[in-house]
């Protein structure tokens, strides 16, 4: 096993850590905070949009099973990145698209993928790539969200729509696709 870690951050780290719970290869999907000055943040201070950090999850990942390159694909077709500081409802820079490399190899991938996701769009792509900074685990409250509380309203207003068309994709992917 290659284990591998890449922090992610693309609106409510809940949608995130839900995606990424379900694809092949990853190990564990962590809930947190990335990219601010304010060491060791609450929800609420980042909630505030002032500390400068995203709402992130770090995913650890087995890199014989699944590579950087389509983990960096799935989050980049599961949120919209052509939106600044939103996704949905969520709004400010907590919420930003956001990549945070390890070195310039992971950096050059991101890059390339970003190119290739812009022919999809209309709109430019507005995702960041970050240096990776510290990262802050979320309050246990907010670890595997959906899993522990999927009747709640959000899960099922937000949450589960975002699960059921990545469900779809991922799948119809595995299907066709050697990548996956």
């Amino acid at each position: 096993m290659k284990e591998q870690t890449i922090v992610l951050g693309g609106g409510c780290f809940w949608c995130i850590e839900g995606i990424f719970q379900e694809v092949d290869g990853v190990l564990s999907v962590k809930s947190g905070y990335s990219g601010g000055l304010i060491p060791d943040p609450s929800y609420q201070a980042v909630c505030s949009g002032t500390t400068g950090h995203a709402e992130v999850v770090q995913i650890s990942y087995d890199a014989d099973v699944i590579s950087l390159e389509n983990l960096l694909l799935i989050h980049m077709v599961t949120h919209n990145p052509t939106t600044l500081n939103q996704q949905g409802a969520d709004k400010g820079p907590q919420y930003r698209s956001v990549i945070f490399y390890k070195d310039e190899v992971e950096k050059n991938i991101a890059e390339k993928i970003i190119a290739e996701v812009q022919t999809a769009y209309d709109d430019k792509i507005v995702t960041t790539l970050e240096p990776t900074a510290e990262f802050y685990a979320a309050e246990e409250s907010h670890q595997n969200y959906y899993l522990k509380n999927p009747n709640a309203g959000y899960c099922q207003a937000v949450i589960e729509p975002k699960l059921a068309k990545f469900r779809k994709i991922y799948q119809q992917l595995k299907v066709n696709s050697a990548k996956f």
